[in-house]
């Protein structure tokens, strides 16, 4: 099967291409025993409150008891979002979904007494139980980090309190959510072949890369168009989830809510603003590459519509899934043979649900739990830039996958500062096959610009979203309004910064903030561009050193959360405390639109 212009009902597609979430649960029913099961065991694990640190047996009971509560609601939890994703207008799967979230805010609640009361050991008592309980020393790595943000933890009631507030909290994302995703609905242009084509948010960046400038001019002005007619509405749900977030970060004694939410990862405030700052210094190289894409599509005003239209003309790669996944699996060769072994097995056993349909969640991720598929959630159209969200998220997927192989529950998952390394890097041995086998001059101009690209969109792009996210933050932390003129505005400001004078700035881009799902995520977007950076290092090690590289790499991706994220970054040979990995990165950028400067 190949994508198709008309968006179908889920329902017809063929089975091959959709996940295979009963691999996790056959039924609902089947999902409802275990959703019992979970609730008893959070029911009895109150029987561990006053206790858990009373002695080395109960921490260790403690622990491992909650550990298997978390494992089991993180399943339910997982399978009822992902149902749900695959058709957000069901109401059978919002329901169930509601019920999954509700089931693991009520974990939160249950266990919520756990950290204040580790918190009371003196370190004397905890080293003599780590020698009366060998087994405990499982947990010392968990233990430490939270005697490390002891300052910030509350008391057991306050703790509970928070917890139990916490489907209250996600209220914002999830409005915004079925706003955007579910009820938001967006004209009918005509297609380059003068066909009627309905903008989803899957096709609406297939048609911003037509050739056709109408069709891209039209596009872009219908969808945003259509956002700034519930602007308010959006305004308010961003807000609201802003509130929630520097709220928790004062009741927990930080200064903010961005220090609150990095701290978490034992990440230093001085990694962000290096990001900013480095982006900021090397803007030249982003304006230089917008006058080569002004002058080589040959257009008087360059607008905001223009910037995602490849602009190599007489290219046109359209690759089917099938053929896309021949070339992931050929690029990712580098990484040896035990990688490929599970990239075969991701392709081979339904971890992917590989087409858009009707109500399905718009983007890409990767997603599951523990004892699930490290499932891939795609919306595929035959470019190239889907290509590389399929190794992208294949990327993610392999790095849960080994995580979970050889970590225990409690470190098996990876922290999200490094979330985006392993996905990035698989990007970049992407690109590096493409452009050593490519021969054709247009086709390498064509990879150049997708590369400088991802740059663009990565690297430069999430950092104007993450100064987005620090100017308005801040603003709500002065106690200001954040109203939707007041973002749009600030919105507006931060492309005319990024993109420079040969860019016209269209008003309607102002409201883009409204479609950025991200900043429901509390600071996540800084990680992308860092990412991108630590993965273009990585990837070059790689392809330069060979088996030594690899070692290092495939002990990365296993490490989980083992150790605090720098530390894992720099065991594989990167740094992310010092400015070089970024600026390496911006070296590489201003070398790539020298060479195409030359070229085109």
């Amino acid at each position: 099967m190949e994508s198709k212009k008309e968006t179908l009902e889920r329902k017809d597609l063929p089975q091959e291409l959709k996940w295979d979430l009963e691999s996790m649960y056959k039924d609902v029913g089947e999902w409802e025993k275990d959703y019992n099961k979970a609730k008893e065991m959070a029911k009895n694990f109150d029987s561990h409150k006053g206790e858990a640190v009373s002695s080395s047996e109960n921490l260790y009971n403690t622990l491992k008891d909650k550990d298997e509560l978390y494992r089991l609601a993180s399943n339910l939890y997982s399978y009822t979002h992902m149902k749900l994703d695959e058709d957000t207008r069901d109401g059978k799967s919002q329901a169930l979904s509601d019920k999954g979230l509700s089931l693991y805010i009520e974990v939160e609640e249950k266990t919520s007494f756990l950290v204040p009361e580790i918190l009371t050991l003196d370190l004397n008592v905890l080293e003599k139980y780590y020698e009366e309980k060998p087994e405990l020393k499982l947990y010392k790595k968990y233990i430490d980090n939270i005697l490390r943000q002891k300052s910030h933890v509350l008391s057991a009631r306050e703790e509970s309190i928070l917890a139990q507030v916490g489907e209250i909290g996600s209220a914002p994302e999830k409005i915004y959510s079925m706003l955007s995703d579910a009820d938001l609905k967006f004209p009918v242009i005509k297609d380059e072949d003068g066909k009627d084509v309905e903008i989803t948010h899957g096709n609406f960046i297939p048609l911003m890369e037509s050739k056709n400038r109408d069709v891209r001019k039209n596009a872009f002005e219908a969808l945003y168009n259509t956002y700034e007619g519930f602007k308010n509405t959006f305004a308010a749900a961003l807000s609201g989830d802003l509130k929630k977030n520097i709220f928790n970060a004062n009741i927990r004694n930080y200064k903010s809510s961005r220090e609150a939410s990095l701290d978490t990862n034992n990440i230093p405030l001085s990694v962000y603003d290096n990001l900013i700052n480095s982006v900021h210094n090397n803007l030249d190289s982003m304006y230089k590459y917008m006058e080569i894409r002004k002058r080589a599509l040959e257009v008087e005003e360059l607008h905001m519509y223009d910037l995602y239209t490849p602009i190599v003309k007489d290219v046109d790669f359209k690759i089917p899934y099938k053929e896309g996944v021949e070339l992931v699996k050929k690029a990712l060769v580098p990484l040896g043979e035990e990688y490929m072994d599970v990239v075969e097995e991701g392709f081979s056993s339904r971890w992917i649900d590989v087409y858009e349909n009707r109500g399905k969640r718009s983007g890409a991720y990767s997603s599951g739990s523990y004892d699930s598929k490290p499932f891939i959630l795609l919306n595929y159209h035959d470019t190239l830039d889907n290509v590389f969200t399929t190794a992208h998220e294949m990327g993610h997927s392999i790095h849960s996958y080994f995580t979970r192989k050889n970590q225990p529950f409690v470190y098996g998952n990876y922290s999200i500062f490094v979330a985006e390394v392993a996905s990035t890097a698989n990007e970049s041995l992407l690109m590096d096959y493409m452009l050593k086998n490519v021969v054709d001059k247009n086709e390498r101009l064509y990879l150049l610009n997708h590369y400088l690209e991802s740059f663009r969109t990565t690297v430069f792009r999430q950092t104007m979203f993450a100064e987005f996210e620090k100017i308005i933050n801040e603003h709500l932390e002065k106690g200001e309004s954040l109203t939707a003129d007041y973002l749009c505005e600030e919105y507006k400001k931060l492309n005319e910064l990024y993109y420079g004078p040969s860019v016209v700035v269209d008003d309607e881009i102002a409201i883009e903030w409204a479609r950025i799902p991200h900043f429901y995520y509390n600071y996540y977007v800084f990680q992308y561009a860092t990412g991108y950076s630590a993965a273009v290092a990585l990837s070059q090690k790689v392809l330069e050193e060979g088996k030594e590289s690899v070692d290092k790499y495939l002990n990365f991706l296993k490490s989980g959360s083992s150790d605090y994220p720098l530390n894992v970054l720099k065991l594989a040979g990167v740094d992310m405390t010092t400015e070089e990995p970024v600026n390496n990165a911006m070296k590489l950028f201003s070398k790539l639109v020298d060479e195409m400067d030359k070229l085109i």
